[in-house]
């Protein structure tokens, strides 16, 4: 007879804090539709021709114009393309980068050393890209601090300035892009290393395991899952490049290869004006998104036997 109430208050006090969570995440979810899906309703654009000013209505309706002037330029559509995946996949071949940083600082038995260097690794990650672009011309500008240091040296090398050299701007742009992020992505994997079933790191020492094969039969499987989830959804992610790195390091000499589909839509919608035909590339841009996020969910399926969604 006693437990019957007791265990109805226990079931109210669990509704009750499902209440409470489902009332904390209310602003994040209107957040989320604010932000991801409301926009969908400027798609109506793409069919009109936006003068700025007027209602949707008033607008003159010009069908699937705007589409087919996506053809007509598909060279330049395709040389977008081109520099964004090669900064993608240059980015793709460098994600075990923070995984091998991880394990290095995991292995460093001087806490203090590991707590400054992961420190100063995180740090860049919360600098502005404005202020990492003030950074590197001060270094590498022509008048910067290396190519004096080359001069007083003697040293002549080619290629000049190398935030104008359109043929190094691709691996310019990656290092920086690992500078900035590298101790940041690599608290994940540190994270992942702590959760690691303590009991395989002794096994591995009464075994006479060393360093490196602990690493190697211990933790990197350990690392595996937390690797391919997020190489996943790095790939399912190949067309977003982001725009605040480009768009500070833009310049003539480079553009040719620094433009990334992100910063052309600007450029078309921003800076030319064409609107309805930014609309397009978002468009196009979305619907490549999703046909790869539903491609790498089926490849998770296969490899993980769960999707990542």
């Amino acid at each position: 007879m006693n437990g019957k109430p007791v265990r109805k208050c226990r079931l109210n006090g669990k509704k009750i804090r499902g209440y409470e969570y489902l009332l904390l995440s209310i602003p994040f979810l209107l957040l989320v539709i604010a932000f991801a899906y409301v926009p969908l309703f400027s798609w109506l654009y793409a069919f009109v021709h936006y003068q700025i000013g007027h209602r949707l209505s008033d607008m003159p309706f010009v069908g699937l114009a705007n589409f087919a002037k996506l053809l007509r330029q598909r060279k330049e559509i395709a040389r977008v393309l081109r520099n964004t995946l090669a900064m993608s996949f240059l980015n793709i071949i460098c994600t075990p980068l923070p995984m091998i940083f991880a394990i290095m600082l995991n292995e460093t038995r001087r806490v203090k050393f590991r707590k400054f260097v992961q420190t100063m690794t995180t740090l860049p990650n919360f600098i502005s890209w404005f202020v990492v672009f003030e950074l590197a011309s001060a270094l590498f500008a022509s008048n910067g601090l290396l190519p004096l240091l080359e001069g007083k040296m003697g040293i002549v090398r080619e290629g000049g300035n190398i935030m104008g050299n359109n043929d190094m701007v691709w691996i310019f742009q990656l290092l920086l892009g690992i500078w900035k992020g590298l101790g940041w992505q690599a608290i994940i994997y540190l994270a992942a290393i702590a959760g690691i079933n303590e009991e395989l790191f002794d096994a591995a020492r009464v075994d006479g395991a060393s360093k490196l094969q602990t690493i190697r039969h211990v933790t990197v499987p350990g690392l595996m899952p937390t690797y391919m989830v997020l190489l996943l959804l790095q790939v399912a992610n190949l067309l977003n490049n982001g725009l605040d790195q480009y768009f500070v390091f833009y310049n003539p000499s480079v553009s040719d290869r620094i433009e990334v589909l992100d910063y052309y839509v600007y450029k078309v919608g921003i800076l030319v004006n064409d609107y309805s035909f930014s609309i397009v590339i978002g468009m196009l841009k979305t619907v490549i998104s999703v046909i790869l996020l539903f491609t790498v969910n089926g490849i998770s399926r296969r490899l993980r036997g769960e999707p990542l969604v």
